[in-house]
């Protein structure tokens, strides 16, 4: 077994020597939204489909601007959809990558590999995208587009066509933020109750049974939840008491339970309290306690749980060499964060760049995709592919 890992951030910042040569000589105080690894549909939103090992600005937007940005997609090269939509602090939202299912929202099924603004959408306050959908909260309603083979864009309308521009998203109001998953939505009302539909499979919309909804239902016996995290099978709820709820697939143990059973209704993430945040990689979990430390579990077989080993974890482990963590994501096989001192690192698997060291080496600690100081405050993947972006 692989020692436990003792990397410091000192010894991770180590590597900025390597790492800084392939940034802009300014890289401190440049403005863009940035972006690194897989980018054969355009994801990375640079006007090219070439993969990029460093990361490299988005066109267009600057950190200043936005006020969220998701990654959506993933999949194996040949039935990749990877793409992704930021939310402007103006309340519009611009979108670039696969279009395959009218994900884009812009009315066709084209990519592009440049961000291009929804027509139409304004006034937008919180936004998701999930495999192959995306979500979004205007005056508390939700709306949804892309692909509704599973009724995840919560229509009522009988019908699995994709939606290639906004369309308002049956019953919900005095909603405050939504989770697309894969195949499945999520949304939190202001009175703390949660509501899912879409693809019931694994028990991901925890209301007590695997049947897919075509219009919300709100989460039974789940009250006073402050926020939640959607990965690609699982939810994460963080209550008001600081305790965390699950429920969905477990096979990898991303329920943190202690076991590796699907759940149809919360359970209980074992071994946490005092939590602060709670954050949802594509099948793991990840969450930042109040004294700053930073806690894992779910799925490892990469290393994508930075806890020196290759093993599944059912239960929360404190990962004690990341300190000042702000923003985590996570894709098919890696994680990213952003850190208090403005730096981004990562680890886990890294064949197509994924980390954003310059490298496709997969390393065994974690690397240096951008310097301290960077202004980066906030980290997005796709859903379940190889792609990242700071903000």
């Amino acid at each position: 077994m692989t020692p436990p890992l003792r990397l410091t951030l000192l010894a991770a910042l180590s590597l900025a020597a390597l790492t800084t040569s392939a940034l802009p000589a300014h890289a401190g105080t440049d403005p863009w939204v940035r972006a690194w690894g897989e980018n054969a549909q355009g994801q990375l939103g640079n006007g090219s489909v070439l993969t990029q090992q460093t990361p490299a600005a988005v066109t267009g937007i600057t950190r200043d601007d936005v006020r969220e940005l998701s990654g959506g997609g993933g999949g194996a090269a040949a039935a990749a959809n990877s793409f992704a939509v930021a939310l402007l602090k103006d309340g519009t939202v611009k979108s670039w990558g696969s279009n395959t299912t009218g994900q884009l929202g812009n009315g066709t099924t084209t990519a592009q590999s440049f961000p291009a603004t929804v027509a139409g959408l304004s006034g937008v306050s919180e936004v998701s995208a999930g495999l192959n959908h995306v979500l979004a909260v205007k005056g508390g309603r939700v709306l949804a587009w892309g692909s509704n083979a599973s009724k995840q864009l919560g229509t009522g309308q009988d019908t699995t066509n994709p939606y290639k521009a906004p369309i308002p998203v049956q019953s919900l109001d005095k909603v405050k933020d939504v989770g697309a998953g894969c195949d499945f939505s999520v949304a939190l009302r202001q009175d703390g109750t949660v509501w899912t539909w879409g693809k019931g499979d694994n028990g991901r919309l925890g209301t007590g049974n695997n049947t897919t909804r075509e219009t919300p239902q709100k989460v039974p016996d789940l009250a006073d939840v402050e926020s939640v995290a959607v990965g690609c099978e699982h939810v994460l709820a963080l209550t008001a008491d600081g305790t965390v709820k699950a429920w969905g697939k477990g096979a990898e143990g991303q329920l943190g339970n202690d076991t590796t059973t699907d759940s149809n209704k919360p359970v209980d993430v074992a071994y946490l309290d005092a939590v602060a945040r709670i954050f949802a990689t594509s099948a793991s979990g990840f969450a930042v306690l109040d004294d700053g430390s930073l806690a894992g579990w779910g799925k490892n077989t990469d290393r994508q749980l930075g806890d020196g080993t290759n093993a599944n974890r059912t239960t929360p482990v404190v990962l004690d060499a990341l300190k000042g963590v702000q923003s985590i994501a996570g894709g098919a096989d890696f994680t990213v964060a952003a850190l208090d001192d403005g730096s981004v690192i990562g680890w886990g698997a890294n064949a197509v760049g994924q980390l954003g060291d310059g490298s496709t080496t997969n390393p065994t600690g974690t690397t240096l995709a951008l310097p301290p100081g960077s202004g980066i405050t906030q980290v997005a993947t796709s859903m379940t592919g190889k792609s990242a972006f700071a903000y």
